[in-house]
């Protein structure tokens, strides 16, 4: 496969562990020199750029609140000035309902506080990092946006509150981005992961008591579909080579066709 990914530079957000650090060191194995993104787990980024630099690879840590303009201005001048680019972003932050942290409810129940978290996290910080990952990449005159949706983003999944929302928030707004600068050098695409084994989402989801776990799709438990967070860092890593360099705007479901049951 012709990557074109040796040399270049990734900034990943959310790649402190799950899917985020699986694509990290996809990228470090292809030659990248990787940005690792987190908002406040910086102990586990800096023991993902230890690993990172274990396969031969260059890598930094920075710290970065996706839903503030400012940090998210920061953190792009701050990996421009560390590798002079950024070739490839893959904008993976999310947070979503857990029966923990947000519990699972009804529109009718979710509060307000529990609506902007996820909001602002998965939309708002997608845009706001694909806003100035843009205005860089454009003044490159090339580079390539991942942005991670979910297959909760395609088909609504009763009690999950702001989460579906804001993932088919997130297609819309890959569109609108790939549309804008499809004559800029630039590519804008979207993967939509199903569960997905080793993301906090998805252990605490299996974890959950039977009364408190939302309702699983008619015919389907997350576990008869569970991928492994390096099933999406391949589909991520070949949409940005240059194997997929007529790929734009496109939502690319992975999720072992949960999405087609």
């Amino acid at each position: 496969m012709a990557t074109g990914i040796e040399g270049r530079v990734a900034v990943i957000t959310g790649a402190a562990s799950g899917i985020g650090k699986a694509t990290a060191l996809g990228f470090a194995r292809e030659g990248a020199k990787v940005v690792v993104v987190t908002r406040r787990s910086m102990a586990a980024a800096e023991q993902t750029v230890a690993e990172l630099r274990a396969l031969g690879g260059d890598a930094i840590s920075l710290q970065c609140d996706v839903t503030s303009q400012p940090q998210v201005e920061k953190m792009i001048a701050e990996a421009v000035a560390s590798f002079g680019a950024i070739d490839f972003a893959f904008n993976n932050a999310g947070v979503g309902p857990d029966g923990v942290t947000i519990p699972f409810r009804p529109l009718t129940d979710v509060s307000e506080a529990d609506w902007d978290r996820v909001i602002d996290t998965n939309l708002k910080g997608v845009f706001l990092c694909s806003k100035h990952e843009l205005r860089q990449m454009r003044k490159q005159g090339s580079g390539v946006i991942v942005n991670t949706s979910s297959t909760g983003g395609l088909r609504m999944m009763p009690t999950f509150g702001a989460y579906g929302p804001s993932k088919a928030g997130v297609v819309a707004l890959t569109k609108l981005a790939a549309m804008e600068n499809r004559g800029a050098g630039v590519r804008v695409n979207v993967v939509c992961p199903g569960p997905t084994q080793g993301t906090g989402l998805s252990d605490r989801l299996l974890s959950c008591p039977p009364e408190e776990a939302p309702p699983a799709p008619p015919g389907v438990s997350p576990e008869d579909v569970m991928g492994l967070p390096e099933d999406v860092a391949k589909a991520v890593i070949w949409l940005c080579s240059d194997s997929a360099s007529h790929v734009n705007g496109v939502v690319l479901p992975v999720d072992g066709g949960l999405d087609i049951i």
